[in-house]
C-alpha cells in the first residue's frame, strides 16, 4: 500500500513539474526582447515614436513583460518652466528599468541618456528665440543631472 501511495505521489509531483515547467517557458519572454528593447531606446526621432506608439499600446507587448512604470522627472519638475519634458522622462525610465531587470544597464547607461537628451531637444526644437535658449539650457541641466546621478 505504502509502495503504491509512494509511486503515485511520485507521478503526480513529476506531473506536476512538468505543468509548471510548460507554463513557465510559456511565460517567457520571446527572445527578440533585447532587439526590441534596443529599437526603443535609441537616440533617433524614430526610435522615440516607435516607443510612444508601444506605450500607447502596451497590451500588445504583454508577452515581453516589459517594465512599463515611471516616476517622470524623478524629484525634478516633470514639466520645468511649462517645458513638456514628462514624455522624455517616461522613456528614460523605461529604459532604465528594463536594463537594469537584463543585467545590461550598465553597458547601455550612456546611450539611454543620450537618449534622453535627443528626446528633450526635440522638446526644445518646437521654440524659438529666447524660449528656446531656456528649454535647451534647461534639457543641458536635466541631461547632466541623469549622467552623473542616474
Amino acid at each position: 500500500m505504502h509502495r503504491r501511495l509512494a509511486t503515485a505521489l511520485t507521478a503526480s509531483a513529476f506531473s506536476l513539474l512538468t505543468v509548471i515547467g510548460a507554463a513557465s517557458a510559456a511565460e517567457a519572454a520571446p527572445a527578440d526582447k533585447p532587439q526590441v528593447l534596443a529599437g526603443w531606446t535609441q537616440t533617433s526621432a524614430s526610435s522615440y515614436n516607435a516607443w510612444v506608439t508601444a506605450r500607447g499600446n502596451q497590451s500588445a507587448w504583454a508577452a515581453y513583460g516589459f517594465d512599463w512604470s515611471t516616476d517622470y522627472c524623478s524629484s525634478s519638475p516633470d514639466n520645468p518652466f511649462g517645458f513638456p519634458f514628462a514624455t522624455s522622462c517616461a522613456r528614460h525610465d523605461f529604459g532604465y528599468r528594463n536594463y537594469k531587470a537584463l543585467g545590461t544597464f550598465s553597458a547601455n547607461k550612456a546611450r539611454l541618456d543620450s537618449a534622453f537628451y535627443e528626446d528633450l531637444k526635440r522638446v526644445c526644437a518646437g521654440y524659438g528665440g529666447a524660449t528656446k535658449s531656456a528649454c535647451d539650457s534647461t534639457a543641458w541641466t536635466y541631461y547632466q543631472a541623469v549622467k552623473a546621478f542616474g
